[in-house]
């Protein structure tokens, strides 16, 4: 046999044996309801949704404001993480003589390539 002839072979014995196996557990699905079983009326499509589609909204709805709600209620930031720029001073507030030292002293730093010593560490950057 070529290695064709067996592909060829493995696929037709694996789409004949689904095929067989769907058709052998479909049979069941078409029987008719038993004899002593009741026969319910269809279910109106208003109903299926209210049921389907309106419990899991309101649920949803309910969670939605248990979580978000009592922090609307304080005044407190709904967007994501709580974020406000105004909210980000990392070491507080400077005086604006502070300021204008540190920018000063920055513009007297030493080329990227030479030696000199800073009374800050970590990295730097200059314009």
């Amino acid at each position: 046999m070529t290695p064709t002839t067996q592909a060829l072979r493995r696929v037709s014995l694996v789409v004949g044996s689904a095929t067989i196996l769907l058709v052998g557990y479909a049979g069941p699905a078409a029987a008719d309801i038993p004899d002593g079983w009741s026969n319910p009326k269809p279910v109106p499509v208003l109903g299926f949704l209210l049921v389907f589609v309106g419990i899991p909204l309101l649920i949803t709805i309910g969670i939605l404001a248990a979580v978000y709600l009592p922090g609307v209620v304080r005044g407190e930031s709904v967007a994501p993480a709580g974020v406000r720029p105004e909210d980000q001073w990392f070491g507080g507030r400077r005086d604006t003589a502070q300021l204008e030292s540190a920018s000063a002293k920055h513009r007297d730093e030493p080329a990227p390539g030479e030696q000199g010593e800073r009374d800050t560490g970590g990295a730097g950057g200059t314009w």
